[in-house]
């Protein structure tokens, strides 16, 4: 099963998007959006902005887990991750988003 961006509504019924690897895995996550369109904007920005490391923005929690969010050239983040418990798990999080984000399916 290939990587796919799923659309959906959210119980507010904003609009958001979440990113999920091929074994079904939630990679990352989105804002809420008001409309269907700004979220599709929004998952377009991924797949602009997740090729070059730099947009990505590693942090630490203080019970030390780790997440990482994507950042636009506007500054605006795109969408976030889940926490690791590891440093390397989470930096395979943003290796597997630059892999299967440019060519994930919208569904």
């Amino acid at each position: 099963m290939a990587a796919s961006f799923e659309l959906y509504k959210d119980k507010a019924s904003k609009h958001r998007w979440r990113l999920k690897a091929g074994n079904g895995e939630i990679i990352m996550a989105s804002q809420a959006y008001a409309s269907k369109a700004g979220a599709k904007i929004g998952i377009e920005s991924v797949r602009k902005n997740c090729t070059d490391v730099k947009n990505f923005r590693v942090s630490q929690t203080r019970n030390k887990k780790h997440s990482f969010s994507l950042v636009a050239g506007n500054g605006q983040i795109v969408g976030s991750s889940q926490t690791y418990a590891k440093e390397a798990s989470c930096k395979a999080g943003i290796q597997s988003v630059k892999r299967s984000a440019p060519k994930a399916k919208m569904v």
